[in-house]
C-alpha cells in the first residue's frame, strides 16, 4: 500500500460512509475513534482552536512532561481522520460544531460530566436537532454515582473494580498492566461495542439514543469470568494456587540464560505432556499437574531447566510444537517475527511501526491509515455540508482554524 492511500479519506472498511464527530479527548474516546476510522468511518476531530503547542516548546523537558502535555509527534491514536479546529466557547464555533453533528451518525465525548452542557453541545440539544445520532460519553467512573465527577486514571478505575487485585504481585504490591484493563478494554473498546449495538438497533427504529461508557463498567466486565470462577470455590485469595496467576508450572513466565524470558501455557494434559517430553523433564510432572500442593516445586524444576539455554535456543526447539509456547518480545521486537510478518500484524506508516487496523475483513477491508493527514479545515467543513462563504467567514473571526 503505497503512502497516498494511508493517506485519503476512507473509501472502504465495513463502516464506510458513517459519519463520526470526536469532541478530542484524552486516553479511550481517541482510541476509540481510531478504531472507528480504521474500520472506514469519516472522522472528524474537533480540536481547541490553534491547539499545537509552540514550535520552541516541541520535544521539549523530560519524558514526563512531554507526555503529560501531549507533544507528540507520532499520536498514533490520531490516526486515519481529519481536524478542525473549533472555538467552542464561541458562538459560532458551537453553531459551526452544530451543524456538523446535525448531519453526523455518532458523536464522541470524554468530559466530565456536565462539562458538553455547559458549552451547549449536550445530547439533550444535540438529539433534539438529529434524532438519530448515537452520543457516545466516555468516562471513567460514568454518568451518575458519587465519583462521577471526580478525577481519575486507569489505575484508579481498574483498583475500584477488584481486577488490580487479582493481578501478580510485585514488592508486595499488585502490578497494574499499564493501562490496557481501564484505557484501552475498558473503555475505548467498549466505546466502539457500544457505537455498533446502538447503530444496528438505529437500523430498526430509526433513532438514536446515549451510551453511556465507563471505564469501571468496561473492566469490571472483563472480570465476569473470575466472580464465576470465586462463586465456584476455583479462585484462591493465594495467588500461588491459581493457574492464570503464574502459580502453576505449566502456565507461567520462565527466565533463559541470557536474561531473557520464554512463556507456556500447556493447561491440557497432551500439551504439557509433549512439553515434558522435549525438555527431558521427569515424567512425574504431567501426573503432578493437577495438584497445587507441587506446583511450587514443579516449577523450580522448570525453572533451572529453561536457565540452561537462550531464548533463541527454547524456539529453535519449542517453536511450531503442541506445547503452547512463545518468546516473550519486546516491541521493538514483535512486528520482525515471522508469524507477525506473514499476517502484516504491523504496518509501517510515516516511518512509525504500528499495529494494523483490526479485525480483518474478506470484502470491505480496514485501512491502517496516517497520523498525519494533511486536510485543509476549510475544506474539511465544506466536505461535510458548510457553506464556503460561511466557513471563509468563520475563519476570519477565529471560530475556526
Amino acid at each position: 500500500m503505497g503512502e497516498d492511500d494511508m493517506n485519503a479519506l476512507p473509501t472502504t472498511g465495513p463502516l464506510s460512509g458513517l459519519r463520526v464527530i470526536e469532541l478530542q479527548g484524552r486516553g479511550p474516546g481517541p482510541f476509540g475513534a481510531m478504531v472507528l476510522a480504521d474500520l472506514g468511518a469519516d472522522v472528524i476531530r474537533i480540536t481547541r482552536p490553534n491547539e499545537a503547542p509552540a514550535a520552541d516548546a516541541l520535544e521539549t523537558g523530560s519524558a514526563t512532561e512531554r507526555l503529560l502535555r501531549n507533544d507528540r509527534r507520532a499520536d498514533l491514536l490520531g490516526r486515519g481522520r481529519r481536524a478542525v479546529g473549533i472555538d467552542l466557547k464561541h458562538p459560532d464555533g458551537i453553531d459551526a460544531a452544530l451543524d456538523l453533528i446535525d448531519v453526523a451518525d455518532v458523536v464522541v465525548e470524554g468530559f466530565r460530566p456536565g462539562a458538553v452542557e455547559r458549552l451547549g453541545l449536550g445530547p439533550d440539544v444535540c438529539r433534539e436537532r438529529n434524532p438519530g445520532l448515537v452520543y457516545v460519553r466516555i468516562t471513567g467512573w460514568g454518568q451518575s454515582g458519587p465519583y462521577a465527577h471526580t478525577p481519575g486514571h486507569d489505575i484508579n478505575y481498574v483498583a475500584l473494580t477488584g481486577l488490580l487485585d487479582l493481578l501478580p504481585k510485585s514488592d508486595g504490591r499488585p502490578q497494574p498492566p499499564l493501562n490496557f484493563l481501564g484505557d484501552w478494554g475498558g473503555g475505548g473498546m467498549l466505546l466502539v461495542v457500544g457505537v455498533l449495538a446502538a447503530l444496528f438497533e438505529r437500523s430498526r427504529s430509526g433513532v438514536g439514543q446515549v451510551v453511556d461508557a465507563a471505564m469501571i463498567d468496561g473492566a469490571s466486565l472483563l472480570s465476569t469470568f473470575f466472580h464465576g470462577a470465586i462463586a465456584d470455590g476455583l479462585w484462591s485469595d493465594d495467588p500461588g494456587q491459581n493457574v492464570l496467576s503464574l502459580g502453576a508450572p505449566f502456565y507461567n513466565v520462565y527466565e533463559t540464560a541470557d536474561g531473557k524470558h520464554i512463556t507456556v501455557g500447556a493447561g491440557e494434559p497432551q500439551f504439557y505432556a509433549r512439553l515434558i517430553e522435549l525438555l527431558g523433564a521427569d515424567p512425574a510432572l504431567l501426573e503432578r499437574q493437577s495438584d497445587a500442593e507441587s506446583w511450587a516445586q514443579d516449577t523450580e524444576t522448570l525453572t533451572a531447566i529453561f536457565l540452561t539455554r537462550t531464548r533463541d535456543e527454547w524456539c529453535e526447539l519449542l517453536d511450531g510444537t503442541d506445547t503452547c509456547f512463545a518468546p516473550v518480545l519486546t516491541l521493538a521486537e514483535a512486528h520482525r517475527h515471522p508469524h507477525h510478518a506473514a499476517r502484516q500484524t504491523f504496518v509501517e506508516v510515516d516511518g512509525v511501526v504500528q499495529p494494523s487496523a483490526a479485525p480483518r475483513f474478506d470484502r470491505t477491508p480496514a485501512t491502517t491509515r496516517s497520523h498525519r493527514i494533511e486536510a485543509d479545515p476549510g475544506d474539511t467543513l465544506v466536505d461535510w455540508g458548510l457553506d464556503r462563504e460561511r466557513v471563509d467567514a468563520l475563519r476570519e473571526n477565529g471560530a475556526v482554524t
